[in-house]
Formats: structure tokens, C-alpha cells, sequence
């Protein structure tokens, strides 16, 4: 609650109580005026606010440093790093909005400003660094008798798992196995990128995000046929998934990661085109629908659920997830892939067609 003004029984002076930023008020104003009163509660605002009011790059900083994904946060960071948290307002990051960005689509503006903005400030309120606010983002502007057609990115509609299965045996073992786990958890590439051994724990069939695009944490269900194959991969220290060099990806702040070349590779030698890492967090979407999973279940598993309270147990591993993942298909195809059977002997290996004496040739 904000801070007033109270007089206790008994005694002349004006009290103040009450809550500001986080912080818990219970002092004598020393004052038995009210409008002096009122005046040294101003100041004792002004203090607390001081204190607290940190700029927009000193939250963000704290927000990467704390291990959150930092895509998209620099241009963000050099448009209202200067800005104190006290002076953002709707009208400022909307401007702010359409200076970085001036002429994307409102899917783009929401990806690549508001979203990961939003996150950033509900990391501050965590923190009590700022008070708990909603957001407004842009809408889609409402279409009216022209239909303007646009070819679909990469990525923003699902597929197969047949065809997923044709797309991942084109690729290297190494990126290929990251996108196993992307069609079999739903997770987003950046979260899988980042993924470290001590966010799995395999016994329960359950993997823990602690900073996800959102900045909430949540939990993710393991696939059964993932089991054989995270066994391993998760078995060292470090992060779970490598590149063909047998090092950690490196999530970048544009790009969202170091697959480009391997899904350029991946569509060039299967011929199915318009498939993208985004593209397994899509079908995971859309093939649990089709198994009959409740919407509910749905979005837990995605990371949808925004009110649910389960959220402050995002380690401990619900059934009802993992009995939802496991009605994910696996064509034969992919059972078949020799990577799953030893994924540490070919993950430095490379698929035939790409140049190189290291061919898996197969």
C-alpha cells in the first residue's frame, strides 16, 4: 500500500506507515502540523524512490547477469538505458518502440521490443525494484475488404512429424539432436541452447527453466524417447547440447543462436523448405491439440500459463505434463537414426554433402 499519514492515540505527531518499492514505513514525522507533516512525507518518499529509482540499463544488466536471455535487450538498453524506472511510461517505450523499429509488423514489435521489455520489468517487480504494472503492446490493425497476402516466415507454421523426421536426417547428428529435443519438449531454441546439466533431472523425466524468454521460470516434460539420448548428453557438466566442434552453442542477441547454417544445410539436401528451429515449438502446440490434450495442460507445458500458481514449483515434475509430452509421435525414421544409439561418438561428425572428410555417409 502507498504511505499516509496517521496520528497514534495518545500523541501530537503526524506517523507515516505503509509500503513504497518494497520497502515497509513506520516512522514519526516529528511534526505536529499536518502540512509540515504532509511535507516530510514527500521527503521520505523522494528518499525511498532515490534509493531504488535505478535506470532502465542498471534492471536489464541485472536481468542478463541473473542468467536471462539477453536477445534483443541491447537496442532496447541503448534507446532507455538513461531512463529512470519512475519515468517509464506507456507513451515513452512506445515511442522508444517505434524509433528502434519503424517499420515491422506488430508480431515483430511484440517479439523483438515489448516481450522481452515486459520481461525485464517483471524481473525488476521480483525484485521489488518497481511496482507491478500491465503493459499494453500493439495490436494487429483490423484488415478491411483488401486482403493483403504475405508469404509465412520460417518457423510460424507447424508441421509433420513425418516430415520433421526427413528434416532432422538431413542435418548433422550435433544440431540434429537439438532439434529432437525441440519437436519432443516444445521448448524454445533459445531456452534448449542454453540448457545446462544441472536443469535436468532424468530420474523424474523433468527439466527445470530458471530464466526463460518471459522471464518466468517454469518446468518442461521429458519425452520417453528423449530419455536414451539426454541420458547421455546430460551425464558431464555444463551445457546439454553441442555444436559439431563439441562446444556449447552461444545464444546471440540477434539470430537466436548458431543454427542458421544447419538448417540452410537441412532444407538444401531434404527439399522441405519453410521449417526452422521455431518450427518444433509449433507442432508441439499444434500436435497436442490433435492428441486431445486440455488446453490447459497445453500451456503449461509451453509456458502459456501466465496466472498459475504452480509456477513457484517449477522443479517439482507434474504427471499430468508428462503423460501429455509422451502422446508426442516419433516416426521410424527417427528411431533409426544411428546418433541415438551413441550420441557422444557422432556428435563431431558432419551429414554427406557438406564438403567436408568427416561425412557421416549415410
Amino acid at each position: 500500500m502507498a504511505l499516509k499519514l496517521v496520528r497514534r492515540a495518545g500523541s501530537a505527531n503526524w506517523y507515516v506507515r505503509g509500503t513504497l518499492l518494497g520497502q515497509t514505513v513506520c516512522r514519526s514525522t516529528k511534526e505536529s502540523d499536518l502540512q509540515h507533516a504532509k511535507k516530510r512525507l514527500q521527503e521520505i518518499e523522494a528518499d525511498i524512490r532515490g534509493q531504488r529509482d535505478r535506470t532502465f540499463k542498471e534492471i536489464a544488466d541485472a536481468y542478463v547477469a541473473d542468467g536471462a536471455s539477453a536477445r534483443f535487450v541491447e537496442p532496447i538498453v541503448r534507446r532507455l538505458g538513461r531512463v529512470r524506472a519512475r519515468a517509464l511510461r506507456q507513451d515513452v517505450i512506445d515511442a522508444a518502440a517505434k524509433k528502434i523499429y519503424p517499420k515491422v509488423a506488430s508480431d515483430t514489435l511484440n517479439r523483438q521490443f515489448y516481450t522481452p521489455f515486459i520481461a525485464i520489468w517483471n524481473f525488476a517487480t521480483r525484485k521489488e525494484w518497481v511496482h507491478s504494472r500491465t503493459w499494453a503492446r500493439p495490436r494487429k490493425p483490423r484488415g478491411g475488404t483488401l486482403v493483403r497476402r504475405a508469404s509465412a516466415r520460417a518457423g510460424t507454421v507447424p508441421t509433420s512429424y513425418e516430415r520433421a523426421a526427413q528434416f532432422v536426417a538431413a542435418m548433422s547428428p550435433a544440431p540434429a539432436m537439438l532439434m529432437t529435443a525441440l519437436f519432443d519438449t516444445g521448448m524454445r531454441p533459445i531456452e534448449a541452447l542454453a540448457l545446462d546439466v544441472e536443469s535436468i533431472n532424468m530420474e523424474q523425466r523433468w527439466i527445470t527453466l530458471h530464466s526463460t524468454k518471459t522471464g518466468e521460470p517454469r518446468g518442461v516434460p521429458i519425452h520417453e524417447f528423449l530419455v536414451p539420448l539426454l541420458s547421455v548428453l546430460a551425464a558431464g557438466d555444463g551445457a546439454v547440447f553441442r555444436s559439431t566442434k563439441k562446444r556449447g552453442y552461444t545464444p546471440k542477441s540477434e539470430g537466436g543462436g548458431q543454427l542458421k547454417t544447419a538448417i540452410l544445410g537441412a532444407r538444401r539436401r531434404s527439399g522441405l523448405v519453410g521449417i526452422s528451429a521455431y518450427t518444433a515449438r509449433h507442432s508441439v502446440s499444434t500436435q497436442l491439440v490433435v492428441n486431445g490434450v486440455h488446453p490447459y495442460i497445453k500451456d503449461q507445458i509451453l509456458g502459456h500459463a501466465r496466472d498459475d500458481m504452480s509456477r513457484h514449483y517449477t522443479h517439482v515434475p507434474q504427471r499430468p505434463l508428462i503423460e501429455a509430452i509422451n502422446t508426442l509421435p516419433v516416426p521410424a525414421l527417427w528411431r533409426e537414426q544411428p546418433w541415438m544409439a551413441d550420441p557422444l561418438k557422432w556428435m563431431g561428425r558432419l551429414v554427406e554433402g557438406t564438403g567436408r572428410r568427416t561425412d557421416l555417409g549415410y
